[in-house]
């Protein structure tokens, strides 16, 4: 059984929505979460900013906003009885999805619960996938947790509030498999 799950946190309602699967998981088995937000520089920065401008005034607010969002997910958990840890990390020169692998080891985890888009087409081509490459290279098993297409790709209520049972855990809502489908259309 996994006993160490790994949560990265963005601040979108796919982030949400796998901190809410952790949380259900947890409960169920008594592990802890590990709850990880890294800051990109590069994200946060116009590149028109005087270094000294970003080092006193840009970067603090950042560092400050991620743990504000780990603290406020970790208090969550923590309200539920579940064990909770927070990492808050700066990106330098590897990719987001290389620090979170590497996080996963460093932090003893056995499992990664990532949040992802499930962009397809040119929008996965332009934008990148940083949940497939970490699925590629983790060193341990991945979950990706996506809205699900039922839903009309809109925020459920659970990935609005994080750690809330979210709907879509239970086995009655997955897509039936094509044998499955053959059995229906026959019935």
């Amino acid at each position: 059984m996994y006993s160490r799950f790994l949560v990265p946190l963005d601040g979108t309602p796919t982030s949400f929505l796998a901190l809410d699967h952790a949380a259900e998981l947890a409960r169920l088995s008594g592990a802890t979460v590990i709850l990880l937000h890294i800051v990109e520089p590069t994200r946060h920065s116009t590149g028109f900013e005087r270094p000294e401008v970003y080092i006193k005034d840009v970067r603090p607010r950042f560092l400050k906003a991620g743990q504000a969002l780990l603290d406020e997910a970790a208090s969550r958990l923590r309200r539920e009885g579940i064990a909770t840890e927070t990492v808050l990390l700066e990106s330098g020169t590897e990719r987001v999805s290389e620090q979170i692998a590497q996080q996963a080891e460093v932090s003893d985890c056995d499992l990664i619960i990532l949040g992802t888009h499930g962009r397809r087409g040119v929008n996965r081509l332009l934008l990148g996938s940083d949940a497939e490459q970490v699925a590629r290279i983790a060193p341990v098993p991945v979950m990706l947790v996506r809205q699900s297409s039922r839903d009309g790709g809109q925020p459920s209520s659970a990935a609005r509030a994080p750690v809330k049972a979210s709907n879509n855990t239970s086995t009655s809502r997955r897509r039936p498999t094509g044998a499955n489908k053959a059995k229906k259309s026959h019935a």
